[in-house]
């Protein structure tokens, strides 16, 4: 039986163990090929029982944004991560999915594209994974402060009326269990429904271990259901 991959359950720790690890920078590639970075905040590992090799990394996002649209022009994604407290930087590649609240652009992105070679994906759909059920989950797992800016205009959208438009906007939005108020429920439906998760499945992994002198670095390859491991200079 294949096994979880050694920079996964070393990642999993580091950012479990160390608070203010979970950051990292995020890849896309839009339709002319140019690329486009940005931080993003880790908000779950999910390992899928029957498929240990095939570890998932979630991340969230407003469905408006153009990562949307750059992740189905071409799903293959990088991100960076570094975790200070450890001295461990991790670049992985891997393929995303979209999961957006159902009927939203995006919903299930890509739709059929990414699943022959999601095989953690796969593995978890076919035990009945709730896709959506995860993503409530995560969108009350944040804070109001977060929920409150799924409820702004689109990102990238001009401020007609500069920065002071922004005092209008809401500063906390409940979880939609917890509204009182019509003017909260309101909010918490459209917080949810701009509310994203992307799903990343790595298949190559750069983990550089920079605490250990001389430095360590290993590329891993998956093949299949297991990780080819190799070391290389730092």
């Amino acid at each position: 039986m294949s096994r979880a991959p050694r920079w996964f359950t070393r990642l999993e720790q580091a950012v479990t163990q160390n608070e203010n690890s979970s950051l990292f920078q995020l890849a896309t590639v839009d339709e002319a090929g140019r690329p486009h970075v940005r931080s993003q905040i880790h908000r779950a590992f999910l390992m899928p029982p029957s498929n240990p090799a095939h570890p998932l990394l979630i991340t969230s996002t407003d469905v408006r944004t153009r990562k949307i649209e750059q992740i189905a022009n071409a799903d293959t994604v990088e991100l960076a991560w570094w975790i200070s407290a450890t001295e461990d930087q991790f670049r992985v590649s891997g393929r995303a999915r979209v999961f957006a609240a159902p009927g939203r652009p995006g919903h299930s992105l890509p739709p059929h594209r990414a699943a022959p070679d999601c095989a953690g994906i796969k593995a978890l759909e076919a035990l009945g994974f709730d896709w959506e059920q995860q993503r409530r989950a995560l969108f009350d797992a944040v804070s109001e402060r977060m929920r409150a800016t799924w409820c702004r205009p689109a990102p990238g959208s001009v401020l007609e009326g500069g920065c002071d438009e922004a005092n209008d906007w809401p500063v906390k939005v409940p979880k939609p269990s917890e509204a009182k108020t019509e003017k909260e429920k309101a909010l918490a439906e459209l917080a949810l429904s701009n509310y994203a998760i992307i799903v990343i499945e790595p298949f190559y992994v750069d983990w550089l271990q920079m605490s250990i002198v001389p430095n360590c670095r290993t590329f891993f390859t998956l093949e299949g259901e297991h990780w080819k491991e190799e070391m290389v200079v730092p």
